[in-house]
Parts: C-alpha cells; structure tokens; sequence
C-alpha cells in the first residue's frame, strides 16, 4: 500500500515524491539536470529546422523535398538547381573538384615531362591528382603500389622496364598499349634441351645450377635450334625495342623464380615459360579511353614510382 505524502528522506535528506511502499520503499524525486532539458529542447527545433530544409517526410507518392538545393551543370553543360540530394551534392563536388583542379592540369598540358618534375607544386599535384587516376584506372593490375604480380602485371617501381622507363616510353606505353610475345618450344625442344636452357637461364642472374647442362644450354641459347639470342640479345640483356626480358639481372616477371623455394622449384618454372611460351602479356591502349592531360599525368606519375631511365 502506497502513502502520498511529499516529504524528505530521514537518512540523506533527499527530496520524494511522498510514495511509499512496505513503510521504508521511498520514490526520490530528482529532476532532470537544465542543460540535459534546454539540449532536448534545442534537438526537437532542429529536427523541426532540417525536416523543413531538407527532404524528410513521406508524403502520399512522393515527400517533402525541403527547401535546400544544389546547382550543379547537367550533361549538356547547362547549370541547373534541384533538391538537396546525395546524388546532386556528389555532381556538385566534382564539378567544383574539376573546377578547381584546371589550372593544375592545363599546366601539366604545356609543361616539359622535367618542368613538371622539377616543380614542387606540379610534382605535388601529380601525387595526389595521378595517384586517383592510377587508382581508377591501372591499380586493378599493378596492384595500389605499383609492385605488379609476378606471373601477370610488371612491377612499376623497380628501374626494370621492358619497353624503357624514359618519360618517352612510358607515355607511348600509356597511348598505345603494349602485347609480349614469347613462341613455345615444347615442340620444337625435347625435354633435355629444354633443361639444359633454364639451367643456362637461371645461371645468368648467379643461382645455382648444374654447370655442365648450363654449359650446353648456353651453347642452344645462341645457336639456330633455339636462337634465343635473336630476342634476348648475345649477351642475354633483351632488347627494349622489342620488350624481350632481361634475363641477366635478378628481376623476373613471367617465370615465379622469387616465389619458389629451391633450385628445383626455379628450374621448373623457368621451363613451364620456355615450354609453353607466352601470349598473355596484353596492356590496354589507354589512347581514347583517358584525355592526353591524364595520360600525361599518368607517366609522371609511374615514372616516379620507379624513377624510370
């Protein structure tokens, strides 16, 4: 049984609202503390404010659209407003972004490749403005960084360039693309000879093999039978006119060399690339796809990535 009686508790002094139960059961009457209520107050006038400003309620079919709008340019260039919306702040923002990012792009039109390296606030932009674009457009095979997968993509920042890494060649890269090439000797190579060439090829970049089969993969290497000097050069250093690989550093692309764990492992990956040749060396011509401000931007860019030569 409930009294009512509005009183004080006798042991703290504290107010009740005079409700007590089982004789000692008090209710304490402790009010909200002022700032507590005056922020309630001040959301439920906001709310009030932002359902009246922006899109908020249903309303039969359709809602309140609010009072905010955005003036962004549509597909003809001609400017127009409407409602505040996700969709329209988004055009309005890279418009502006674009806007805002011309300057830096014409200069990077009329810059040499060394001006715009040699310049803090233009190699600044290419950070940033190239890193997007990358990101966009080249990241999905060289991966964020630019390290490539071995087996599929080159890695971009090393100083290892196929075709050359020169301002030049990465921009002719970039503009018409590029497609590697390597025949298949499974026919025209027995077994032998093939392990006799990947002991030669994996012995040119200093690991270890069997130097009797290196001795006479050397002499296939540049004989008429397998004649692969004609790509890779007498001295096995390719040539860049054509792409042919390097075979004499430590950098490989094609042939999981890095990846394998013992002398067998490499050897077996050199032969799978001798064997079956390539035909998957395929870099899309960027020419029509990206406009010759981005491309541009572009080979600064991956030049800087690898500091290319």
């Amino acid at each position: 049984m409930a009294e009512n009686n509005h009183s004080q508790t006798q042991s703290t002094g504290a107010q009740t609202t005079g409700h007590v139960w089982d004789g000692d059961l008090q209710e304490l009457n402790n009010p909200l503390p002022a700032w507590w209520t005056y922020a309630f107050y001040a959301s439920m006038v906001f709310a009030v404010v932002y359902w009246v400003v922006y899109p908020s309620w249903p309303v039969g079919k359709g809602f309140l659209t609010g009072m905010s709008t955005v003036s962004y340019a549509n597909a003809e260039g001609k400017q127009e407003s409407w409602h505040w919306n996700t969709r329209a702040k988004l055009l309005k923002e890279t418009q502006d972004a674009v806007i805002a990012q011309k300057p830096y792009y014409d200069k990077v039109a009329s810059y040499t490749y060394e001006q715009i390296a040699n310049s803090p606030e233009l190699s600044s932009f290419v950070i940033s403005a190239g890193k997007a674009v990358f990101s966009e457009n080249c990241a999905a095979c060289h991966q964020a960084g630019g390290q490539g997968k071995v087996g599929f993509f080159p890695n971009l920042t090393d100083d290892d360039w196929l075709h050359g890494g020169s301002f030049e060649k990465i921009n002719e890269t970039l503009h018409k693309g590029r497609r590697g090439y390597m025949p298949a000797f499974a026919e025209a190579l027995d077994q032998t000879q093939i392990d006799n060439l990947a002991h030669y090829v994996l012995s040119l970049s200093d690991n270890k093999v069997d130097p009797a089969k290196a001795l006479k993969g050397k002499e296939l290497f540049h004989s008429q039978t397998a004649a692969c000097f004609y790509c890779h050069g007498d001295d096995a250093k390719g040539r860049q006119v054509i792409g042919s690989a390097n075979l004499t550093d430590k950098v490989w692309l094609w042939a999981d060399v890095p990846g394998s764990n013992d002398s067998a492992a490499k050897l077996t990956a050199i032969k799978q690339v001798i064997s079956a040749g390539l035909n998957k060396g395929v870099m899309p011509a960027w020419e029509g796809r990206l406009n010759t401000e981005q491309i541009k931007l572009l080979t600064v860019y991956v030049h800087e990535l690898g500091g290319g030569k």
